[in-house]
């Protein structure tokens, strides 16, 4: 097929270099895919590094506390990743022998994995010949087939995703449509010129799609809407978390409010969801006490 020839060919030359590109061992591929889902790429590689570092396999993540599971994940965000890693973990050494499944539909059911990661790690580890498709891959294949990112049924997309995989490339081939999505066909601005896959491309040659121009155009409007991010109960609860994380041993952090803006019950509130979530453990004697989930 040309085009998957073309962008397999761009991918060798000029595709990103990242820490855990070489990596087939599915516990490190799911740790890197599992980092990917809601960071930046970038931020990813190093720590990646040391989290595989301080816990190497399935079984000494599966052995490790909640709370040096959230200490390793310093930096990342989205907190509840590292706990669904931690858990799934467990579920692969007890359920599994410490051996993670190939099949799609059993790394689907893992805590945090959904269809996007449970495929991108039976194609990168496994060599599976499925699609796995996020954001960045839902624009190439949407683009170039259809001429739009949305044309296409999900279930219609899936199926083309899983078609255009080469089964002796199966890694390559993830990797490399994230790196087009990623390096050209940008939401908006997408640099059709330069594309290995401007030839084959529908959008390129029809120059855009208007309605995608207009919601790029609501989306920038939405983030300059936006409030401030450290008036955010996300900024909050990242606060506290980091707070926490300095605490050695199993005490408990009494946590003096204001924290930025945000007052006593604000502080509070953001407990009371932190400890629903498993996040923090909360003491029982002191409302603005907690400490990170021991077990």
């Amino acid at each position: 097929m040309p085009l998957q020839a073309a962008i397999l060919a761009w991918y060798d030359a000029r595709g990103r270099s990242l820490p855990f590109r070489g990596a087939s061992d599915p516990y490190l591929v799911l740790v890197s895919e599992v980092m990917a889902q809601q960071t930046q790429i970038s931020r990813v590689g190093e720590a990646w590094r040391e989290f595989t570092t301080t816990f190497p396999s399935f079984e000494r993540l599966a052995a490790a506390s909640p709370a040096d599971v959230l200490r390793a994940w310093r930096g990342l965000g989205y907190n509840r990743r590292a706990l669904n890693l931690w858990r799934a973990a467990r579920i692969v050494v007890d359920d599994h022998g410490g051996q993670l499944p190939a099949d799609v539909a059993v790394l689907e059911r893992l805590p945090g994995i959904g269809p996007y990661t449970a495929r991108a790690v039976a194609a990168i580890a496994f060599g599976a010949a499925v699609g796995a498709v996020d954001t960045n891959v839902r624009r190439v294949l949407g683009r170039t087939i259809a001429g739009a990112t949305d044309s296409l049924p999900a279930a219609d997309l899936q199926r083309l995703a899983d078609a255009s995989v080469p089964a002796d490339r199966t890694a390559d081939w993830t990797h490399a449509l994230m790196d087009v999505g990623a390096t050209f066909c940008r939401t908006s601005r997408p640099d059709c010129e330069a594309c290995p896959a401007r030839p084959w491309c529908r959008y390129a040659s029809e120059a855009g799609s208007p309605v995608e121009g207009r919601r790029d155009r609501v989306a920038r409007g939405a983030r300059e809407r936006a409030a401030p991010f450290e008036s955010s109960s996300r900024w909050l609860r990242g606060r506290i978390l980091d707070r926490l994380r300095e605490v050695d041993g199993p005490g408990w952090l009494e946590l003096v409010a204001p924290i930025g803006d945000h007052d006593r019950a604000a502080v509070e509130r953001s407990l009371v969801l932190l400890a629903a979530e498993g996040l923090v453990e909360r003491d029982p004697d002191s409302a603005l006490s907690a400490r990170l989930p021991l077990g």
